[in-house]
């Protein structure tokens, strides 16, 4: 086992996976990647599961120093990564060396980025089925806290990946879009016709009250419903209203069960671009149906396998890269050292 040494700690970095789940009705939160689009792609880009652990940060990146040889990509908001100085592209394979430095730095678009790292990901205990971190409860992850100076994340060296050289993705620019796409909530029928009408029309911003628990959004109050709620269980992407008639839409380290009305919730294919967007971008929420949304999510998973099978089918087209691991290992010693 190697490790990645912290020499920079960037922003609010964590250890996520897609999340601890089956644990709700105990209380613990689900975690995991606010971005999972982004971080499934990493993923992929490595050969990795799409559920390996990687690295999330906020807004700025770390920077690292390797101890053995890998392959990392680095995905999500937009940045301009370098390695030993010199700029690295984004949604790519990259092949690391011993001792090599990467640099993330801070984000020009966007919240939220991930690097992930090949051979299975970072390799930080499993906490009740997951790697991910809770910070308000100080559980999975590394310490079960964000990344700190000289803090050594472990993980397996890796020294072949199958087409290394194909291994990237044509990704749009990090966009801040004009409008959310939700479906009916539970309490949707609570809420007067007038206050679904002005839910759906007026524009909100994302406030600075935003975290990985949710996004408190500004606009105007709803009128809030009057009937006493009993507490029920959370989803992600719910949108909550507040007896301040204020939204917040709960996200990845949301409370298990709330009791506010959730007047709807944000469809799994725009989670990704809700959580990116900048605090101040005007935008509006838009009503879909459920056949609606599972298309559209299905289209972003289908595009996700057409990617996996098309590095499947170019694994033995030129260049091919690095394909043996004992001579990739023979290779680092002659040139390294070690």
């Amino acid at each position: 086992m190697a490790t990645i040494e912290v020499l920079n700690s960037g922003f609010a970095a964590t250890v996520q996976d897609l999340g601890r789940y089956h644990y709700q009705s105990a209380g613990f939160p689900v975690s995991g990647a606010m971005d999972q689009a982004s971080l499934k792609l990493a993923n992929l880009l490595v050969n990795n599961d799409a559920n390996a652990a990687a690295l999330e940060f906020i807004l700025a990146g770390p920077t690292l120093q390797f101890a053995a040889p890998t392959f990392i990509a680095i995905t999500g908001a937009t940045a301009n990564p370098t390695v030993n100085g010199q700029s690295v592209p984004l949604n790519q394979a990259l092949a690391i060396q011993a001792g090599d430095q990467l640099q993330v730095g801070p984000m020009t678009a966007g919240r939220y980025g991930y690097l992930a790292v090949a051979n299975g990901g970072l390799q930080v205990p499993v906490v009740l089925g997951s790697r991910a971190t809770t910070l308000k409860i100080q559980l999975g992850g590394l310490f079960g806290r964000t990344l700190a100076v000289g803090d050594g994340l472990p993980f397996e060296p890796a020294y072949v990946l199958p087409s290394l050289a194909h291994r990237h993705a044509q990704v749009p620019a990090v966009k801040a879009p004009t409008h959310i796409r939700v479906l009916k909530g539970p309490q949707w029928d609570l809420f007067t016709p007038a206050a679904q009408s002005q839910f759906l029309q007026q524009t909100y911003q994302i406030s600075q009250q935003a975290d990985r628990m949710g996004y408190q959004l500004q606009g105007e109050p709803l009128p809030v419903p009057r009937e006493n709620l009993i507490s029920e269980g959370t989803v992600l992407g719910n949108i909550q209203i507040t007896r301040n008639g204020l939204p917040i839409v709960l996200l990845a380290d949301r409370q298990t069960a709330g009791g506010y009305p959730m007047i709807a919730t944000v469809i799994g294919a725009d989670l990704a671009s809700f959580v990116q967007m900048p605090a101040g971008q005007d935008f509006h929420f838009e009503l879909t149906d459920l056949t609606r949304a599972r298309a559209l999510l299905t289209r972003q998973q289908q595009a996700l396998a057409t990617l996996a099978a098309s590095f499947a089918a170019q694994k033995y087209q030129a260049p091919v890269g690095p394909a043996r691991t004992g001579a990739q290992k023979l290779a680092q010693i002659i040139t390294h050292g070690g």
